[in-house]
């Protein structure tokens, strides 16, 4: 994967320092309008980018935004979907007393958190966690699940199917 730059909207994030550390280029936004022709659409665009990759993503992404990069958007959500959508997912695990916590990588569509699945992973938990516990837990799938995710579609392993997929098996890590 070659990673072209890394867009951002908050200046408080963790892409600021990757970016610096790997030396990859960086665009920030105070505002990020994906509705109109802009700076970011223009650069996605002109590079023909096969993949974008949402993570600590907070906005509602524009329809059009998504037609027009339809089954290149994958998003990683900190939740075994289809449970707990939204917010604070980890939290709301802990006050149904689950004892799964997961995360699934989807790619994006026009409805939050409901696009075809490419990868999950779950770990079990018990009454003794905290939701700071779960988090925790919870980033290290969110790793897993996302490498994953990105690795089937660069090696052009998934395959959209109306509104699931098809992940044909490679090396498993």
């Amino acid at each position: 994967v070659n990673i072209l730059f890394i867009a951002t909207n908050n200046l408080k994030s963790g892409a600021i320092n990757h970016a610096k550390s790997y030396n990859i280029p960086l665009l920030t936004f105070k505002k990020l309008d994906l509705t109109n022709t802009n700076k970011l659409v223009d650069k996605l665009n002109n590079n023909r980018i096969e993949l974008i990759v949402l993570a600590g993503f907070l906005l509602k992404i524009p329809e059009e935004f998504i037609s027009q990069f339809n089954g290149k958007i994958i998003n990683i959500h900190h939740s075994f979907l289809p449970s707990f959508k939204g917010a604070r997912p980890y939290h709301q695990a802990f006050e149904r007393g689950v004892k799964v916590i997961g995360a699934t990588a989807h790619y994006v569509t026009k409805d939050l958190d409901e696009g075809p699945i490419i990868e999950q992973d779950t770990q079990e938990v018990n009454h003794e966690m905290m939701p700071s516990d779960l988090v925790l837990m919870g980033r290290d799938i969110e790793a897993r699940v996302l490498y994953r995710a990105i690795k089937a579609h660069s090696e052009r392993r998934v395959f959209l199917n109306d509104n699931r997929t098809i992940v044909f098996r490679g090396q498993k890590i």
